[in-house]
């Protein structure tokens, strides 16, 4: 699931461009040194609006905000796609794979 390729009302992207998902990296590698904010999703951890580096980007809070956010009804539209991507990996898909699937649809059905 990503939300880099959300569009706002214009249909302009909202996020730069792919030039600048280091900032994402950044921010992972700061939660593997145990540094930075996280909110927990159903998804998983997603940075907090102020703990993704957007400095010298042209995004408002409120873009911060929707690139964040996390669209639970869109994700549960998803999910079946996902389990037939998955699927066609047959018996090389590792099992912890499947697993975390199963998890998420736990997660958002709760």
């Amino acid at each position: 699931y990503v939300n880099w390729f959300r569009k706002d009302a214009d249909g302009r992207f909202i996020w730069p461009g792919f030039g600048e998902n280091s900032r994402v990296l950044e921010w992972i590698f700061r939660r593997c040194n145990g540094e930075g904010e996280a909110v927990e999703t159903p998804i998983g951890l997603v940075p907090t609006p102020r703990d993704l580096n957007t400095d010298g980007l042209d995004l408002s809070d409120q873009d911060v905000r929707t690139l964040l956010a996390v669209d639970e009804d869109a994700v549960r539209l998803e999910l079946p796609q996902i389990e037939a991507y998955l699927q066609t990996y047959g018996a090389h898909l590792p099992t912890e794979i499947m697993g975390q699937l199963i998890t998420l649809k736990r997660r958002l059905s709760a």
